[in-house]
């Protein structure tokens, strides 16, 4: 009942997300609200899957490629943004992570799933935890979307340590099924924060 609560007020705060982005995509056309809302309609369709399916559904290669979406767009948009020397670059980049984590994942390349997923994930991870911290121009309580970043890290990598069949730290398979749903919700409303900032 727990994981229900959590993961339908995540869901709540990611459809809110989904138009806040969506509308500000209709008034000023920039590419980068985009980005921004398909990773965070990606967090909505990933939350519904999970009240539907249970917390099984996260073993499956095809859900772990897809939910791959959530830290590469949010990090593209924040490339497209405020970094726009390197924003190709790294759109090359998540475009070939995309497909690194979908070739490994579904195709059971466990041995070089274990690099493409933690290795993607966390330079995405690092640019949505560092990107705001120095975003030249944006809103005063920004930072608190690296907050959202360090969240998601921290799930990310503990997803993928266990699915490896390793812990990490103190995360084991049980701490990190109990603390996901309250991890996710903690993130999703970090991000409405900080990007809430900008009106």
């Amino acid at each position: 009942m727990k994981d229900v609560i959590f993961l339908l007020l995540t869901g709540l705060i990611a459809a809110y997300l989904c138009w806040y982005f969506y509308r500000r995509y209709q008034l000023h056309k920039a590419l980068h609200n985009l980005y921004y809302l398909m990773g965070f309609a990606v967090l909505l369709i990933s939350g519904l899957l999970l009240i539907i399916f249970g917390m099984g559904i996260l073993a499956s290669p095809y859900v772990l490629t897809v939910a791959s979406l959530i830290p590469l767009g949010i990090s593209m948009g924040l490339a497209e943004e405020y970094f726009p020397k390197w924003k190709t670059y790294f759109k090359w980049f998540a475009a070939l992570g995309f497909l690194a984590i979908a070739i490994t994942s579904i195709g059971g390349m466990d041995s070089l799933k274990k690099i493409a997923v933690p290795l993607f994930h966390g330079v995405a991870g690092l640019v949505i935890l560092l990107g705001p911290l120095y975003a030249k121009g944006a809103p005063k309580g920004f930072w608190q979307v690296s907050v959202g970043g360090l969240l998601i890290g921290l799930g990310g990598m503990a997803l993928a340590f266990i699915n490896s069949g390793k812990q990490l730290l103190l995360f084991s398979p049980e701490v990190v099924n109990f603390i996901l749903t309250p991890l996710l919700f903690l993130m999703a409303g970090a991000f409405a924060l900080g990007f809430a900032k900008r009106g």
